[in-house]
């Protein structure tokens, strides 16, 4: 953990790093609005350290609320007394701050899966922004990086300084301290909050100065040291000699990653355009890749990929998977694994869903949550309450309401006005997918059903006119 670290002062002032805190706050300005929630994800290095003295100085004008959120990836030795610094440094300044600590798992790349616990926390947060310290010496070098693993446009594109929920969020945007890896051409859209970073002007030297200057506290990382991670390598031994025989390289660079961002956001139009007789709900027809070119096919497949916020595959797999989905015969049960999501074909639709974990479903008695976290089906499942419509309150009482998965010889009647059938019929009339029949939560008043996503309430259960209701809804990936 580092201590103070200060300097001689100066007596020549630099008013662009004193003006550091107005430069974020101009930058913040027209963005945010009076009464934002605003989280700032708080490491204790010298950048979101500073990141979170910026915007402490803004709040009170710009009328944000501001917040800080440190996660623990018990990774470091070191980890605990971090968490400890964030604590004192946000108690100092009277800013709320929440630590939450991840189980990163161990073996191959143990970095990418730190950085996606952490972007689960992220995006988990009740909040408008969270706000992240990412500046222009970070753009090069996750440039710099992503061009030598041979990333596509999605991974070379510069990071914005605004990614809103509209657009999605790209786990690949962050530049990994201490080396972290990350996929190239990762292309994953994520909902939940919209992300800012107000430091991408300003250089690491500007930072630090800053730093330097008002005497800050912060905490060093020790793999930043490290150079076997590759980013410590070019950061250490490339850069410096870039930076001497070409001395505005930042500015060039962002420049090239804003061209080609832009360029990125052509294609998606083009593939938004290729595919809009034939992207229906999460779901793409395969007619509508063998009407294209390859390279626009390819394109069309990634977009689809990006959509449900899945690393993307290299070029190699996601060429595989094109082959696969376009020549297997009709009737073939495609299943392509593309690195954490399963691929399928089915009624000549393709569907792109989470690799499911293994771990069995236990049945959950509902005791009146308005939500209840299913992470073994990757979901959650909504349960809110209404007046007229939905399931019944007053039905369900006197027995036990459980979540849980089917075991053959379920039947249901959500319309009254037919008779009471078999869920199997039910749902192969449905055309639900076969993997997804086996998974889906299932609501019962001690043995008899009451709800099935995609179907609905049995008869016996549905709400009349303004009775106490409960109407559930199962939510994927939430």
């Amino acid at each position: 953990m580092a201590s103070s670290r200060k300097s001689s002062r100066s007596s020549v002032t630099k008013p662009r790093v004193q003006d550091l805190p107005a430069r974020v706050a101009a930058r913040l300005q027209g963005v945010i609005r009076p009464s934002d929630r605003l989280v700032v994800g708080l490491s204790g290095g010298v950048d979101s350290v500073v990141l979170l003295e910026c915007l402490h100085s803004a709040a009170g004008s710009l009328r944000f609320h501001l917040s800080a959120l440190h996660v623990n990836h018990q990774l470091s030795p070191h980890a605990r007394q971090w968490a400890a610094f964030c604590r004192r440094l946000c108690r100092e300044r009277g800013v709320p701050l929440r630590v939450e600590s991840v189980t990163v798992p161990r073996g191959a790349g143990p970095e990418a899966a730190a950085r996606a616990a952490r972007y689960g926390v992220f995006l988990r947060q009740k909040c408008d922004y969270i706000v992240l310290a990412h500046h222009r010496d970070d753009q090069v070098e996750t440039f710099l990086l992503q061009l030598l693993r041979g990333a596509g446009l999605k991974g070379l594109a510069a990071m914005p300084f605004l990614r809103t929920r509209d657009s999605g969020f790209r786990i690949q945007d962050e530049p990994a301290s201490g080396g972290q890896e990350r996929n190239p051409d990762t292309g994953s859209r994520i909902p939940g909050p919209a992300f800012l970073r107000p430091l991408l002007e300003m250089t690491r030297s500007e930072i630090l100065d800053y730093a330097r200057r008002r005497e800050l506290q912060w905490v060093e990382d020790e793999s930043n040291a490290d150079y076997h991670f590759p980013r410590n390598y070019l950061r250490g031994e490339i850069v410096p000699r870039i930076e001497r025989r070409f001395p505005a390289y930042r500015v060039a660079v962002a420049r090239s990653g804003r061209h080609i961002a832009e360029a990125n956001e052509v294609l998606d139009e083009v593939a938004a355009a290729d595919g809009a007789d034939f992207l229906q709900g999460s779901t793409l027809a395969v007619a509508g890749l063998r009407r294209l070119s390859a390279a626009r096919a390819r394109n069309l497949l990634r977009y689809f990929i990006a959509g449900h916020g899945f690393a993307m595959p290299a070029a190699v797999r996601l060429d595989e998977a094109l082959r696969q989905v376009m020549t297997a015969k009709h009737d073939a049960r495609v299943a392509i694994d593309l690195e954490g999501a399963v691929l399928r074909r089915f009624d000549d639709r393709l569907f792109l869903e989470r690799i499911p974990s293994g771990s069995a479903i236990r049945p959950r008695v509902w005791r009146g949550e308005e939500r209840v976290a299913l992470p073994e089906l990757g979901g959650t499942l909504a349960m809110e309450r209404v007046s007229g419509k939905g399931i019944s309150l007053t039905r369900l009482q006197g027995k036990p309401v459980t979540i849980r998965l089917r075991r053959g010889g379920e039947r249901l009647q959500p319309d009254c006005a037919r008779p009471r059938r078999s869920l199997k019929n039910l749902l192969q009339e449905t055309r639900v997918p076969p993997w997804q029949r086996e998974r889906l939560p299932l609501l019962f008043r001690e043995d008899r059903l009451v709800w099935v996503p995609g179907l609905g309430i049995d008869c016996a259960y549905q709400a009349a006119d303004g009775e106490p209701a409960v109407l559930p809804e199962w939510i994927p990936g939430d």
